[in-house]
């Protein structure tokens, strides 16, 4: 069942509040809390998508309940909420010799491997002589991130 979040003096059909199942249409940019811009919609179209398709982190999805077309906010996502802490055991320790092109190897790439149900990014911290440190944490995991969006279209699907 859908949840329509009434705010006072507000009703009308066109005035759907964020809630689960809601169709939403927005535009958001992802800062880092230095700044620094991450992703953004804000110079291309728009991003549509139903609360609970898995689209956005949940936290991020939660941060908008409540929200109405028109509505502009910067909204903090602590890692929890965004994507996710910084997970050691996460950290793995691969032999060099699995890499076919280890030579071109170096810090900071990000490397598609094989997994069941499709591929997991690894990103590349050191190459040793004979292993490589991969993290397969998100990029993002155990950063506090702002989220700033502007609301469009609020639907019941």
């Amino acid at each position: 069942m859908n949840q329509l979040i009434a705010r006072e003096g507000r009703g009308s059909a066109d005035d759907i509040a964020i809630g689960p199942g809601t169709r939403v249409t927005l535009h958001f940019s992802i800062h880092l809390e230095s700044g620094e811009e991450i992703d953004t919609t804000r110079r291309s179209k728009p991003a549509t998508f139903i609360v609970g398709d898995g689209n956005l982190p949940g936290g991020f999805e939660r941060a908008l309940f409540g929200l109405r077309a028109g509505d502009d906010e910067r909204i903090s996502i602590p890692p929890a909420q965004g994507f996710g802490l910084h997970q050691k055991e996460n950290i793995r320790t691969l032999p060099r010799a699995d890499f076919p092109n280890a030579s071109d190897l170096e810090p900071g790439m990000m490397i598609a491997f094989a997994a069941a149900g499709g591929e997991v990014p690894g990103v590349v911290r050191s190459v040793g002589p004979e292993t490589v440190l991969v993290d397969f944490n998100h990029p993002l995991a155990g950063r506090d991130l702002v989220f700033d969006v502007t609301i469009l279209k609020v639907a019941i699907p």
